[in-house]
């Protein structure tokens, strides 16, 4: 009778889940990297609220924050920011009426991560470059020994935890083109940029290197790195070696990290169905690299052309843990080029971004075993990320776990389900922390509730 109620309930759930992931349904969340309103001087929406005496500061509203971007399969929804900043909760009729919610809502201001972001271990750290930044008479900031802000927010909160003053040099190199958790050895892996480092003795001793009078003794180009975020120190694989210009890396449940290229410089047109193809009719456009973590080197055999062109600036890209063989890319629409007014194809003007529709930016799936890309839906209003993650599956819900995983496998699917059931009516070995689904301190048939919801909806 036991096995018959379980056959039967995991019958009814392979159903059931079976009929959801057809839908291809996702709720993506990340951080907000750039968009541009041209309704405002400086092209980004920025709300003077007023000078806070209790605090003594200036308290502004921005567009930085945390954004959800849901895809039901069928239709993709506008970005939203989640937690919502509200002035209303903090703010009225002239007078600061709630000073933590308004110093919550200012920190955000500080939440960007033009050169990368990580949640690990219920923290949240993103990497901004000030290169990217203006001094108030109109020159960028090329203060070298001061390059790089570091900031650390509670992953469950979005508190801000450090003060925003952790400056880092730029020979310390934590600009990357993304940095994902391998689940197989939970470190925090990258693809950084690597600039005006020395290389390594094993080279430097090497009498061959320098037999080109000409040659450099210093690394350059993107190394496959691991970091340690508590102090923010890269330590390389591989010297500088590939000079591609990738915008993307993720990690899939497997372990297999993956990495994109613009393509931004293809000169193509594309077909009707929006893919560009070479002069042979294959597949053109960004680029899919495999990198083995352990060599740090390109798995070669593992190039692919998405389809697609993009541009050469930051973007964001993630698995689900459900399916290693499907990355969510959010690129942008083009490689900024166009059919100008003449009828040539060339680089279009920023001048007519929303009807040339440049800067556009757009989600995609990628499947990793073939490279080649589809596209979801565009994104109004250009937004892009500088991280993502699946809802749900990348904030630290449980210390030293990964939630829902029963079977400790590493990836979240029926099979746990099937584990946690076996334990509730005949006992055996599990992992516990990952078991309590609910987060009730005790593992009970709550717990598949809410892993079947999971399951089903794609977030706890």
């Amino acid at each position: 009778m036991r096995n018959l109620s379980r056959i039967l309930l995991l019958t009814v759930m392979a159903s059931s889940f079976i009929l959801s992931s057809a839908q291809g349904g996702v709720t993506l969340r990340g951080i907000y990297q750039t968009s541009r309103d041209d309704a405002y001087p400086n092209g980004y929406y920025s709300e003077y609220v007023g000078w806070n005496y209790a605090l003594q500061k200036v308290i502004f509203l921005v567009q930085q924050g945390i954004y959800r971007l849901d895809w039901d399969g069928q239709t993709l929804s506008m970005p939203v920011k989640d937690p919502e900043v509200n002035k209303d909760d903090f703010y009225s009729n002239g007078q600061f009426t709630d000073n933590d919610k308004a110093l919550w809502a200012s920190n955000f201001n500080m939440m960007y991560a033009n050169s990368g972001a990580i949640v690990k271990d219920g923290v949240l750290t993103t990497v901004m470059s000030r290169t990217d930044m203006q001094n108030p008479d109109g020159t960028w900031v090329t203060n070298d020994t001061n390059r790089f802000a570091i900031r650390r927010w509670d992953a469950r909160t979005y508190d801000l935890q450090s003060a925003g003053d952790d400056y880092r040099p730029a020979w310390d190199c934590l600009e990357s083109a993304g940095m994902a958790v391998n689940p197989k050895d939970g470190k925090v892996y990258g693809l950084f940029h690597i600039t005006n480092k020395y290389l390594p003795d094993s080279i430097l001793n090497d009498p061959d290197f320098f037999a080109d009078e000409s040659a450099d003794s210093t690394d350059s180009g993107y190394a496959i790195c691991t970091i340690d975020l508590d102090k923010m120190e890269i330590s390389q694989i591989t010297p500088g070696l590939y000079y591609e210009n990738y915008v993307t890396f993720a990690i899939n449940s497997e372990g297999r990290a993956f990495a994109m290229s613009s393509g931004g410089g293809t000169i193509a047109n594309p077909d009707e169905d929006g893919k560009v193809r070479d002069i042979d009719g294959n597949l053109s456009g960004a680029h899919l690299y495999e990198f083995d973590l352990n060599t740090g080197l390109m798995i070669r055999d593992h190039r692919s052309s998405t389809g697609y062109c993009s541009q050469v600036k930051r973007q964001a890209a993630c698995f689900s843990k459900n399916d290693p063989n499907k990355m969510y890319w959010m690129g942008y629409f083009n490689s900024g080029m166009g059919f100008d007014d003449n009828g040539q194809w060339n680089p279009l003007s920023d001048r007519n971004w929303i009807e040339n529709r440049k800067y556009d930016t757009a989600l995609y799936e990628v499947d990793v075993t073939t490279g080649e890309a589809n596209r979801i839906g565009v994104i109004k209003d250009r937004y892009m990320f500088a991280y993502m993650w699946v809802d749900g599956e990348q904030e630290p819900e449980i210390a030293g776990g990964l939630r829902g995983d029963v079977n400790d496998d590493g990836m979240i699917n029926i099979d746990d389900v099937t584990t946690l059931i076996d334990y509730l009516l005949a006992g055996g070995a599990i992992n516990m922390i990952n078991a309590d689904c609910d987060n009730t301190g005790s593992v009970t048939v709550g717990d598949v509730t809410s892993l079947i919801d999971y399951l089903l909806v794609g977030n706890w």
